[in-house]
């Protein structure tokens, strides 16, 4: 019998690797930048991977699902989840026409399974928006105004277990959320906000809704959108819709909501989508109505919001897009490098805005190549990375 040698079984190894590769089943370490395309009837909708190349996002492939979206929708809702645990990593997607969440296994960049809610659950006139730890996905029904619990499977398959039935003070509609350890967080379209203790697992409320000192102060003018959570549970953070920059902060360390401390300024137009950089040195704000980036400098510790710096002008205003919306971090460490920003619009893209400090003082500047095309999305809002945040 002839020998088989160490060189022939080498060669082989390497095509065995690169068939894999070529297939998408060979993506450890793989860096993503992943969008809900949102897509609608008679175009089936589905989840884009962009990879991290040297001069920018590079489209790798579109991981259809099979059902359809609504294009468009309330601004805070995230309709992107991501999943990476020591069981497995995911992408879990909304597709609000069909009032479903899709999950899609990372390593393989496959449909692993989806999920309905009960037969009233209904998100197709805004959407329907994601939140999850490790052991289950909440999503918020803008239509029938409740969240669903669902139980994380293995393969990122989603069993429905209950709904939780919510409404803001005056009847407002359910729009962003968090989560963070036991705790759960929503704002509402009426500009109130509430908290749900999730320690068994489905949501229930704290007992703390109440109007944001913004709403109150503005006279219904402007409203919490997003929300963002600090490592330690500490303070959650509001982005508003507002005819100006509008943050608030809450210290939630008692595990209920407290009255929101304000940051304002007439730099920009709305703040409707915020995000954390990993380190919590810098709060990035999209200025959702008007056509520029912001980074305020964040003081975890005290939860005090100090002015920053603004980005130029994005490219492609009212040419290509209509409104900026969700963010994603460049950098999953340090101050977070910048920003992926989603634009809104006939032509749908992701802006890339790098952030450069020196002590108290900051610079926001598009990169060259910036946008990139989301020729999948007829209006793209929520974007995110693989792997994420680590909170």
């Amino acid at each position: 019998m002839k020998k088989f040698s160490e060189s022939c079984w080498l060669r082989s190894l390497a095509l065995v690797i690169a068939v894999l590769v070529a297939c998408g089943l060979a993506t450890a370490g793989t860096q993503y930048v992943v969008t809900n395309d949102d897509s609608v009837f008679p175009f089936h909708t589905g989840v884009s991977f962009y990879t991290i190349g040297t001069h920018g996002l590079v489209f790798q492939q579109q991981v259809q699902t099979g059902n359809f979206g609504i294009g468009g929708g309330y601004f805070g809702m995230n309709r992107l989840a991501v999943l990476d645990s020591a069981e497995q990593q995911c992408v879990y997607a909304s597709e609000a026409a069909n009032d479903d969440v899709v999950g899609i296994i990372i390593s393989t960049l496959t449909v692993g399974g989806s999920a309905t809610g009960s037969s009233t659950d209904g998100g197709t006139t805004n959407g329907i928006g994601l939140a999850m730890n490790s052991n289950y996905l909440y999503a918020s029904f803008s239509d029938s105004n409740t969240i669903g619990t669902f139980q994380v499977e293995p393969g990122c398959g989603l069993t429905f277990l209950n709904d939780t039935s919510v409404v803001g003070l005056q009847s407002g509609v359910i729009n962003g959320m968090a989560v963070h350890g036991s705790m759960l967080i929503a704002s509402y379209t009426d500009g109130s906000i509430e908290s749900f203790n999730i320690s068994g697992g489905s949501p229930v409320s704290n007992g703390d809704k109440q109007y944001s000192t913004a709403t109150v102060k503005s006279q219904d003018a402007t409203y919490a959108n997003s929300i963002d959570i600090t490592s330690d549970g500490h303070f959650a953070i509001f982005g508003d819709t507002s005819t100006q920059v509008s943050i608030e902060v809450s210290d939630i360390s008692s595990g209920k909501l407290t009255k929101t401390k304000t940051f304002q300024s007439v730099a920009s137009i709305s703040s409707s989508n915020l995000i954390l950089s990993p380190d919590e040195t810098m709060l990035y704000v999209v200025n959702t109505q008007g056509d520029t980036v912001g980074a305020l400098f964040f003081d975890k510790a005290t939860g005090q919001v100090l002015p920053g710096c603004r980005s130029g002008r994005l490219r492609g205003i009212s040419q290509n897009w209509s409104y900026l919306a969700g963010a994603a971090l460049i950098s999953q460490s340090g101050n977070g490098g910048g920003l992926y920003v989603a634009e809104f619009g006939s032509t749908s893209g992701i802006a890339t805005v790098t952030l450069t400090t020196s002590g108290q003082t900051c610079s926001l500047q598009e990169a060259s190549g910036s946008p990139v095309t989301d020729a999948n999305s007829p209006g793209l809002l929520s974007i995110g990375t693989f792997p994420p945040r680590s909170f």
